[in-house]
């Protein structure tokens, strides 16, 4: 389950304290320009210590190209990369090697393999998501030749949506000790009707695996959601009409751009929930390996809040999807 995609497909791989994260970016077609300077730019909104409340990790993020692209283009063969760990600290880890940490993944990834790598998390670690985003990079590139933009942008931060003011919040739970989680918005612009895949492979379903599958993120959301639940039938009707272009649309998109699992050329919106990161700079009361319990105390360094961080992760998930999705239509027919 380290592959995403249909057609266009991902395959990362890597811990977060092992000598690199990397991915193969397969079924890219032949002949895209790709501009690595743009995928580094991409990258690097990712990286960390680039504000006061992500982690102080000093990680450059170079992207090495290992094959699948040549003088600036796709060659249609898998696109390898890496991106090399330069600043692990495994020693601040020792202790989480004999306990769990409470919210984190180290328990239920002992108790399915029997074995975890403790350094930063190892596999779990949203470190992780720093191939996506080299992918998402270079499939956003691929989306533009189509004339399809992806935006993603810090929605609210702890229920706050004033922009001013939501760093201060987060601000301020990294001086209490604590975290905050919050919402980001994205909306893809320019996707003609026809895609996705009933029944099982409706649009949004793809959309919402690949976001839930960002790590602290617990819920998705696309058009109104779950504030349709409180609305009537009539409130929420998207009516078609003919454009002055001749094609046809609709006068408002309750539905986020995908109706019955397929996009309606609308604009695709969707919102992405993140937890509070579940490492807090305090002591907390957890177990050990034989159940004994134990105070923790914090080591390592850690986001106070990852929102700003994510949105670059955001993008790409949905980069990614869209593309694998057109790719996808392109066999439906003669």
């Amino acid at each position: 389950m380290n592959t995403i995609g249909k057609i266009l497909t991902l395959t990362s791989f890597g811990e977060s304290h092992g000598p690199a994260m990397g991915g193969v970016l397969d079924g890219m077609p032949a002949g895209v320009d790709i501009d690595l300077e743009v995928v580094q730019r991409f990258v690097d909104r990712r990286r960390p210590g680039r504000s006061a409340v992500s982690s102080a990790r000093d990680e450059k993020d170079r992207v090495e190209v290992l094959s699948g692209i040549w003088q600036g283009k796709t060659l249609g063969t898998p696109i390898g990369f890496i991106v090399r760990n330069a600043d692990a600290r495994s020693a601040d880890y020792e202790e989480i090697a004999r306990c769990y940490r409470p919210s984190h993944a180290d328990y239920t990834w002992q108790a399915k393999y029997g074995i975890r790598d403790p350094r930063g998390g190892g596999r779990a670690s949203a470190r992780e998501t720093v191939s996506r985003v080299v992918a998402g990079g270079i499939a956003m590139q691929a989306l533009h030749c189509l004339g399809i933009t992806v935006e993603a942008w810090v929605d609210t931060v702890a229920s706050c949506d004033d922009v001013d003011q939501m760093e201060q919040v987060a601000q301020q739970a990294l001086n209490d000790g604590d975290t905050v989680g919050g919402i980001i918005s994205c909306t893809v612009k320019g996707v003609q009707a026809g895609l996705g895949e009933p029944v099982f492979g409706k649009l949004h379903a793809q959309l919402a695996s690949a976001m839930i599958s960002i790590p602290s993120v617990h819920g998705f959301e696309y058009g109104d959601g779950f504030a349709m639940a409180a609305k009537r039938g009539s409130e929420v009707m998207d009516c078609f009409v003919k454009r002055d272009d001749g094609s046809i649309g609709t006068l408002t998109n309750h539905s986020g751009g995908i109706q019955g699992g397929i996009s309606n050329g609308e604009d695709i919106t969707m919102r992405i929930a993140f937890k509070p990161v579940p490492t807090l700079m305090r002591e907390v009361s957890t177990v050990d390996l034989d159940g004994n319990p134990v105070r923790l105390s914090p080591r390592g360094r850690h986001d106070a809040c990852v929102l700003w961080r994510a949105v670059p992760v955001v993008e790409a998930m949905a980069a990614l999807v869209i593309l694998d999705n057109y790719l996808i239509s392109k066999t439906n027919v003669l």
